[in-house]
């Protein structure tokens, strides 16, 4: 789902989206009084790769190469070769920044 009501949504070249992933760029602020909804922006730079049933949330940045594991909700910014995992996602390792290009995706069975 990307839901951009609240701000823009940047998504880089060679970014893999898996499925059920929430992006969102709206929510509501849990301390205010008449629980208004506030909103901003999501950057995925380039080279990006985010698991199965992640949510990213307004007004973040994942930077070039990270990965956001499957599961893991993003509230602030990925550095650039980093891996996230967890509720709210943390650093739990690094990637190899030598990625390439991909081809075109071609399924297997189809």
């Amino acid at each position: 789902m990307i839901d951009s009501r609240g701000g823009c949504i940047r998504i880089g070249n060679y970014v893999d989206i898996s499925p059920e992933v929430n992006i969102w760029t709206l929510e509501h602020d849990p301390q205010d009084p008449k629980f208004a909804s506030k909103g901003g922006d999501v950057i995925i730079e380039d080279f990006v790769w985010i698991g199965n049933r992640a949510v990213i949330l307004p007004n973040t940045i994942i930077g070039k190469g990270a990965v956001v594991a499957a599961g893991a909700v993003v509230n602030k910014e990925v550095e650039p070769y980093t891996i996230v995992g967890g509720v709210p996602a943390k650093k739990i390792g690094e990637r190899n920044p030598n990625q390439e290009p991909r081809k075109p995706y071609k399924p297997f069975l189809l």
